[in-house]
């Protein structure tokens, strides 16, 4: 099973620290899943437009089976996005898993 994480990033300094440590509780919680942290692309795909990198995850939810909101996800544009795009696709979607 793939879980993928959604959150606020944009303009909200040290999303990549959360989102690690999201993707740490994550990995402690459901052994033998594999977590997907959009947050990581930022060093793989550098300067990309908000419309390539949310082209990226909305692929990259299609490839999941889950998809975990963290807390404060309804304040992104970007996190509201998935969520619909998750629950379109038929995803599990976790939100309060007391992380």
């Amino acid at each position: 099973m793939r879980i993928y994480i959604s959150g606020e990033m944009i303009d909200n300094p040290g999303f990549q620290r959360r989102f690690a440590s999201t993707a740490r509780k994550l990995d402690d919680k459901f052994k033998g899943c594999k977590i997907v942290n959009p947050a990581n692309l930022c060093g793989v795909f550098e300067e990309g437009t908000y419309y390539e990198y949310m082209h990226i995850c909305l692929e990259l939810i299609k490839m999941c089976d889950t998809i975990y909101m963290m807390p404060g996800w309804e304040a992104s544009k970007w996190a509201k996005e998935e969520y619909e795009h998750a629950k379109n696709l038929g995803l599990i979607i976790y939100k309060d898993l007391n992380l």
